[in-house]
């Protein structure tokens, strides 16, 4: 409490622009049987938030995680809300042996912290990583003694930040780790491996770009070019090489393939309407009917395909109502994510956006007697003697 009210608490987070990425990918899978089982995550775009929380992240590993099978959790990411980063650093280390964390990009600010969970770093050659002071997002409308109370707050959570890389072994002394936190330091594979967060570095890794904005770079200290191509997607050209000799001619072609029969409009259509009905989409057939034009069953498939994502995509954003108009305007999944995203900075003074998935539908009605006045007062009056 702070002069009779509550402090707030605040998302702390690396130091890019109010404006939260809007794109990321992330997916928990399972690959291979037996004792060759493999659990892959990847965790690409911005942690917390309108990204990736913690939340969603370790519900999803629980769900397919037998207890045995060897984990490997892949990071290209700008960072984020730094408590949901320590949230899945957490998370990993209680795997304990069985986690790698592996770097295939950049990998900043509170994917850093993240990632530090793991018991064992690997990190693409040709990856960033980069640590720094934690940093709180707003501070509008804050009176002095609110502002030292988020002071000690910020120092409180950097010794967090300190903890959560000392779960490794690292080669720097306490005061050297705190420095190169102050300092904002940008780190190559084999700088990071030196200091003792990562333990081994990849060679021939596809490097992943972080979904971002560049803009997010422009507010960090001493950004080296190699962080703006790492974020931009506009990787740096290989070395320049030998010329390929001409290849030989090409053979004559095949014959063209005999043509396929037309497809039965009656069928794609009611491909369509099964298929909507069981998506919870029964509105949206004629729709889709209309704009696949029954063509063909590849782009019955592309409409249907598109519908259930947008209307994933409004679950998610708890705006399931908007789902019909962006299906009706034609929009794709990733022209839906933006929509959406513009709907709920317009509506942020209005609505409460937290990390919890939304509420199961047809929850069972409560099943108390209600409370009659009458019965009440009745109760009350004097018994005649």
């Amino acid at each position: 409490m702070q002069g009779g009210r509550a402090l707030a608490l605040p998302r702390i987070l690396n130091l890019g622009p109010q404006e939260q990425q809007r794109d990321h990918w992330y997916s928990v899978r399972a690959v291979g049987e037996g004792s060759g089982r493999v659990i892959e995550a990847m965790v690409y775009g911005e942690i917390g938030y309108f990204g990736i929380t913690a939340e969603q992240f370790v519900r999803d590993l629980r769900e397919i995680d037998d207890g045995v099978s060897r984990i490997v959790v892949s990071f290209a990411t700008i960072g984020g809300d730094l408590m949901d980063g320590i949230a899945i650093h957490n998370a990993l280390k209680d795997l304990g042996e069985r986690c790698e964390g592996r770097i295939v990009g950049a990998c900043y600010s509170a994917g850093t912290v993240a990632v530090c969970g793991a018991h064992r770093v690997t990190m693409a050659e040709n990856g960033l990583f980069m640590i720094h002071n934690p940093n709180i997002d707003w501070l509008q409308g804050v009176e002095s003694a609110e502002l030292r109370a988020y002071a000690d707050l910020l120092d409180k959570t950097l010794e967090l930040i300190v903890t959560c890389y000392r779960n490794r072994l690292l080669s720097v002394s306490d005061e050297e780790l705190r420095s190169m936190i102050a300092a904002t330091t940008w780190m190559t594979a084999a700088e990071a491996q030196a200091a003792g967060f990562v333990d081994e570095v990849l060679s021939g890794v596809t490097i992943k770009a972080a979904v971002a904005n560049v803009k997010v770079l422009n507010r960090y200290q001493n950004a080296p070019p190699e962080a703006a191509a790492l974020v931009s997607n506009d990787l740096p050209d290989d070395p320049a090489q030998e010329p390929t000799p001409e290849p030989d001619p090409a053979p004559d072609p095949d014959p063209a393939p005999e043509p396929e029969p037309e497809p039965d409009p009656v069928i794609l259509a009611e491909q369509i309407t099964t298929e909507c009905a069981a998506a919870g989409l029964s509105n949206m057939a004629s729709v889709l009917i209309k704009a696949s034009g029954l063509a063909s069953a590849a782009a019955v498939q592309q409409h249907l395909v598109r519908a259930k994502a947008i209307k994933a995509l409004c679950v998610v954003a708890r705006m399931p109502d908007e789902a019909g108009q962006l299906i009706k305007d034609g929009l794709n999944e990733e022209q839906a994510r933006v929509k959406l995203f513009d709907k709920l900075v317009a509506n942020s003074d209005k609505i409460q956006i937290d990390n919890k998935p939304p509420l199961p539908e047809n929850l069972p009605a409560p099943t108390a007697k209600a409370v009659d006045p009458g019965v009440i007062y009745a109760s009350r009056k004097p018994k005649a003697s």
